[in-house]
């Protein structure tokens, strides 16, 4: 059996149009050690020409003018086996030099099913996690090692100077006992005696004998028609009345008043970068179709695309996919797309978008009904916020696994203990807490 048969080459498919976006793809699929067994134009290409290719992953070049060709080749696309890797074709032509190697070692590492994304010579840091089972016994020294240690030791033993401080008792021989040597510090004292003109204590006064009631013959039982003065405390206490209890102006509270107003504004923030529209099409295809609160997707793209976004998002989503808008209200069982201008804020009747130059903050999230999900190339920016969200009361969770290109801020909220997963793994969790069954409740 040869090398090729245990690690076979990955079949890769590259549909891009032609162009920049197009070669730059083709030169990171050659560093990576694949066979390209088709590449074409998806405008052109027909979907029986792409299955006929049996290629194992599908890199495109996303971009407007190829929405319509997706749809048509859409069923070659949703093949069993078959793993999409989306690109903005616009970010693929600008790609360069540092950041090209970069996206070419991201791209191999999905392709052949490994997390090793550091350049060529460097090293991973070894895993610093612990492990169920008894410590390994360290290993024992040999004497013979040792003896000769042992043998200058006891041959300097009678040159090691003496302290000098402290001089015990002539009257004292070691070995001695700790109690013995404090009883010998001990002064002795002189008995003492009692004066003889001391006067004796006072006797003890006898106690009075008790009582005796030999004489019932004056007993006599209590007029109640006595004319003694009763206690007007008691009787002022018999003469209150009860309250009546009045039923007639009884009145339901108004839970919804008397809510917080940020158990109405929770949501579901989703943060991706690069790789994020492969996880994120992976995350929302295995939400259910209604959740109890909203999904807000921040994903930044170079030159804000963002209604492509939506638009290959609304294909995959059993949830609504619309692109959010300053004053509109963040709506339950919704997915709203963020540009980077668009921010949150909580309201008395829910969480509504505004007009934010920072973009999304996450501070401005209710911790105790939010959830946040941080899919590969979210900003490591966030990782601060995020976790700060977790110990206020939220769910929050990162992604795992080979599918994530850029996985250092959702490494570091799963090293800080949150939950880890694939996007799928994470939607069905999503699912169980936020879920709504057939009547429209929670789950």
């Amino acid at each position: 059996m040869s090398v090729s048969d245990l690690d076979p080459v990955p079949a890769v498919a590259l549909l891009a149009r032609p162009g920049a976006a197009r070669e730059r793809l083709r030169e990171a699929l050659a560093h990576a050690d694949v066979q390209i067994v088709l590449e074409d134009d998806p405008i052109t290409l027909e979907p029986q020409a792409l299955h006929d290719a049996r290629p194992q992953f599908v890199v495109i070049a996303l971009e407007a003018a190829i929405e319509d060709a997706l749809e048509r080749l859409e069923p070659a696309l949703s093949a069993p086996g078959l793993t999409l890797v989306f690109d903005e074709a616009e970010l693929a032509a600008r790609r360069d030099g540092w950041e090209a190697q970069r996206w070419g070692r991201h791209l191999a590492a999905k392709l052949h099913g490994h997390q090793q994304v550091l350049p060529p010579g460097a090293e991973d840091e070894p895993a610093l996690q612990l492990e169920p089972g008894r410590p390994s016994t360290p290993p024992v020294p040999k004497e013979a090692a040792l003896q000769p240690h042992l043998e200058q030791a006891r041959s300097w033993a009678d040159d090691v100077p003496a302290d000098g401080l402290y001089s015990p008792p002539a009257q004292l021989h070691e070995p001695i006992a700790l109690e013995q040597v404090l009883a010998a510090l001990q002064p002795v004292l002189p008995e003492t005696a009692t004066p003889a003109d001391a006067a004796p204590a006072p006797p003890p006064v006898p106690a009075a004998p008790p009582r005796v009631f030999t004489d019932h013959t004056a007993w006599s039982l209590v007029d109640e028609a006595s004319d003694a003065p009763a206690d007007p405390r008691a009787a002022a206490t018999v003469a209150t009345p009860e309250p009546a209890f009045d039923t007639e102006h009884l009145s339901l509270v108004d839970l919804d008043a008397a809510a917080p107003a940020g158990s109405r504004a929770g949501a579901l923030l989703v943060l991706a970068g690069i790789g994020g529209p492969d996880a994120l099409r992976r995350l929302l295809a295995a939400l259910p179709s209604g959740l109890a609160v909203p999904v807000l997707v921040h994903m930044r793209l170079d030159g804000g695309r963002y209604g492509n976004l939506v638009k290959q998002m609304a294909r995959v989503s059993a949830l609504p996919v619309q692109l959010a808008e300053a004053g509109q209200r963040a709506t339950a069982g919704e997915v709203h797309v963020l540009a980077d201008d668009i921010g949150v804020h909580v309201a008395a009747d829910g969480l509504y978008f505004q007009s934010e130059a920072q973009g999304i903050s996450i501070a401005a999230l209710s911790a105790e009904h939010s959830a946040l999900v941080l899919l590969s190339g979210a900003d490591l920016a966030h990782v601060g916020p995020a976790l700060d969200l977790a110990a206020a009361g939220a769910w929050v969770a990162g992604q795992v696994g080979e599918g994530c290109y850029d996985p250092a801020a959702a490494t570091a909220v799963v090293a800080a203990g949150m939950v880890a997963g694939e996007p799928q793994e994470l939607a069905q969790v999503i699912a169980a807490r936020w879920g709504l069954d057939d009547d429209g409740d929670a789950a």
